[in-house]
């Protein structure tokens, strides 16, 4: 009897289905953590998703829910994950017995950066709803960290509408658009970026045919107006000792857009 229970155990682990605490998975070398949450003890791991397929629904499922499109649209680009990017990277938490299934946390997918060969571009960044408000983004974030760290990545970029706030916490400081390789070509020249990502000018004014009209005639010399009082000083907010801030591109206001319109805040971070 016991050596069955031992072969169905080596089975379930050969398929993935769990990681008993203390055994290396593979890709789990930088991303475990134990934490202890009151009496009970939890210990964290980032894996990379195309190690544990069993969790590609899930996975789809907890994206779905918070941004929508259909369930054979995030399998899609789940399916997509893999050493050589992009790739999605899942928080998974255990708790209880050695042998408790691993439960997933949240979710985070990186892709390259054109044009940056040390840098990486973060997106889809999520903590399922039920665990939220507990620490676990800061630990996903700090978790992605290492695993890029390790792997000779020195800088994280990404865009966020509403979320600057938490990244500047974390360390991230504002920055200029990238291009993420995940979906445009590094062979696609640079302007299209600003097609996504354009300043706040005002240059959407249409050009229409009128009759031509004779100059109007020139007002009189005035005398010359005073000189113009200084500028303000600008907003200046820290974010852990780094200067996040200023009249034009703050943490309050950005002078960027994404393809709808909405103004975005692009953020990157040193590690």
């Amino acid at each position: 009897m016991l050596g069955k229970q031992n072969r169905a155990l080596r089975l379930a682990m050969s398929l993935g289905c769990f990681l008993p605490r203390g055994t290396k998975g593979a890709g789990a070398d930088s991303g475990r953590q134990v934490r202890r949450m009151g009496s009970v003890s939890e210990e964290l791991t980032l894996v990379p998703l195309h190690q544990r397929p069993e969790l590609l629904e899930a996975c789809a499922e907890l994206l779905r829910e918070e941004w929508g499109k259909s369930r054979a649209s995030r399998l899609h680009t789940l399916q997509r994950s893999s050493d050589s990017f992009p790739a999605c990277l899942l928080l998974l938490r255990s708790r209880g017995p050695a042998e408790a299934p691993s439960q997933l946390v949240g979710h985070v997918r990186l892709s390259r950066v054109a044009g940056r060969p040390h840098g990486l571009f973060v997106e889809s960044v999520v903590v399922a709803r039920a665990l939220r408000g507990q620490g676990y983004g800061r630990r996903l974030m700090e978790a992605t960290e290492r695993w890029a760290r390790a792997r000779g990545f020195g800088c994280l970029h990404l865009s966020t509408h509403d979320k600057q706030h938490f990244y500047a916490h974390l360390g991230f400081v504002l920055g200029q658009p990238v291009q993420s390789v995940a979906f445009l070509s590094p062979a696609i020249p640079t302007e299209l970026l600003r097609l996504f990502s354009t300043r706040a000018a005002a240059d959407t004014t249409t050009t229409t045919t009128r009759p031509r009209l004779p100059p109007a005639p020139l007002p009189p010399l005035s005398p010359p107006a005073a000189p113009a009082p200084p500028p303000p000083p600008p907003n200046v907010i820290w974010a852990r000792g780094v200067l996040a801030e200023s009249n034009e591109h703050s943490l309050l206001e950005t002078p960027h857009r994404d393809a709808r319109g909405l103004p975005i805040f692009w953020m990157k971070k040193d590690i």
